[in-house]
């Protein structure tokens, strides 16, 4: 089974930091509520991203908040993200170690770079934003397997964006995908689950390469750009 692959665009030339906040104690529930602390922990991320986008080294700061997260073994479930965009991969590591990210005592999920790219994630800010953590067995090329799966995700769900970040160091995931979807969260998964071709194509590559899609899903609260 085959799927027409969509139209790749240039990627980002920017390096990309992405972090991890945990607000409340981690839950098992799948649905993530606005809870007094997750707002008071919103507010000082959303207070902090002036100071971040100041830095010569910084192009843009985005601040997420989850609202589904399936209770998968080893997603990361965090109650608000934080993506940062900087100038180049080689800012990284002096932006990653800056007193204004240290201050915000957040967990590195990754720090990498766009390797491949369809659409314009950030196009717009409102929508439900889909973080899919890729783990994999080690020597899997796990860009070339998103890549192979990325027609069945235009044709069959509608997306129109995909942003595939690989960590440039050490991480716990091969790659991340980053995306912007058509419908809320569980409208997409349900959309997902329901199709045969799904499991026999979309589960099938990803078991045969060793390959464990792990689903975080986000609204957007604050974007510098």
């Amino acid at each position: 089974m085959s799927h027409p692959l969509p139209r790749f665009a240039e990627p980002e030339p920017y390096g990309f930091l992405y972090l991890g906040f945990q607000a409340a104690p981690a839950q098992r529930l799948p649905v993530y509520t606005r809870t007094p602390r997750r707002r008071s922990a919103a507010a000082r991320l959303v207070q902090a991203v002036p100071a971040l986008v100041r830095r010569p080294d910084v192009v843009s700061v985005k601040v997420f908040r989850a609202v589904f997260i399936p209770p998968l073994p080893g997603a990361p479930r965090y109650d608000l993200a934080m993506l940062v965009r900087t100038v180049s991969v080689e800012h990284l590591e002096t932006v990653r170690t800056c007193d204004e990210v240290s201050a915000l005592d957040g967990e590195q999920i990754l720090a990498g770079v766009n390797v491949a790219r369809i659409g314009e994630t950030d196009a717009r800010t409102d929508g439900t934003f889909l973080f899919n953590h890729f783990t994999a067995v080690p020597g899997t090329d796990a860009e070339a397997v998103w890549r192979s799966l990325t027609g069945w995700y235009t044709t069959k769900t509608g997306v129109d964006n995909s942003t595939a970040l690989r960590p440039t160091g050490p991480s716990s995931f091969a790659l991340i995908n980053y995306a912007r979807i058509p419908a809320g969260a569980i409208r997409f998964l349900f959309g997902q689950l329901t199709r045969p071709s799904f499991h026999r194509f979309v589960r099938a590559t990803l078991d045969d390469h060793g390959m464990h899609a792990l689903p975080a899903f986000h609204r957007s609260i604050h974007a510098s750009t």
